[in-house]
């Protein structure tokens, strides 16, 4: 297990020289013009979980939402265009995420390519999840797939008890050399190096549409201000988790959205540090 005082051991500090660029840009490849609410989860959740900046790369559609939801965002004009042409200097930012409310296809798979031929973290969620193999890289590459994409993208069936999820993620982590958040009741994080943890955090809360698009955007953010990319990981899991655990306190399992869990991460942080 992952636990509270591992939180709380490993959670940055965040010091009073700080600025902006202490913690890096991320960059979010999220959102289309059917669903841009993802790229409002994802894109609060970044900044929440300690980004020091974020630019948006989508379709130019979207930015009219996010912008009147989250004023912090920045935007790269043209996204697509630069990614195809290889004119998008991508060695400028701190983390590269791509998924969440993008629709699969050849533009989306232009993009996962060119970020997983840089030297960075690669965050791949929805979307971006599809079968393919992943070359040795200097940075993590971490895929958050629930039960059902786990399958398609693993070729692997998962079956019902815990021990079996756990030996699953573990045979795609080391087989294909990535991350796997494989989300769930005890979600399960299973690194490439044999490393698995089981996270013991969150509740049937979290059973609604765009809990993932935050739970990307904040895997995202901590990325940005860990020293350790693996705590990273670990405590967005588990902090995602406790947000939605910290609601049941006092209000129906039935009725938390996925936003609030962004609205209830600055107290759950502090409760850990």
């Amino acid at each position: 297990m992952w636990t509270a005082d591992d939180v709380k051991e490993t959670l940055p500090v965040r010091l009073a020289d700080a600025h902006k660029g202490t913690f890096g840009t991320a960059l979010l490849a999220v959102g289309s013009p059917f669903m841009p609410g993802a790229a409002i989860l994802a894109g609060m959740a970044c900044l929440r979980s300690g980004a020091g900046k974020l630019e948006m790369g989508a379709d130019e559609s979207v930015f009219p939402h996010v912008s009147a939801h989250l004023q912090e965002a920045t935007y790269v004009p043209e996204f697509s265009e630069k990614i195809m042409r290889g004119d998008l200097d991508l060695s400028t930012y701190r983390v590269l995420t791509c998924g969440s409310g993008r629709e699969p296809g050849p533009e989306t798979e232009k993009i996962i390519d060119r970020f997983l031929r840089t030297d960075l973290p690669v965050v791949l969620d929805a979307g971006a999840l599809s079968k393919r193999t992943y070359a040795v890289r200097n940075a993590p590459v971490i895929l958050t797939p629930h039960p059902g994409e786990f399958e398609r993208i693993s070729g692997i069936e998962l079956e019902g008890s815990k021990e079996a999820r756990i030996q699953a993620a573990e045979e795609m982590a080391q087989t294909f050399g990535v991350t796997i958040v494989l989300k769930g009741e005890e979600t399960v994080i299973s690194f490439p190096d044999g490393e698995t943890r089981i996270n013991p955090t969150g509740n049937s809360a979290l059973a609604k549409g765009g809990t993932g698009d935050v739970l990307t955007g904040m895997i995202s953010g901590m990325l940005c201000c860990h020293e350790n990319w693996k705590h990273a990981v670990l405590n967005a899991v588990y902090l995602h988790g406790a947000c939605a655990d910290e609601w049941i306190k006092t209000k129906s399992s039935h009725t938390m959205l996925a936003s609030e869990i962004t609205e209830l991460l600055p107290e759950v942080w502090k409760a850990h540090e």
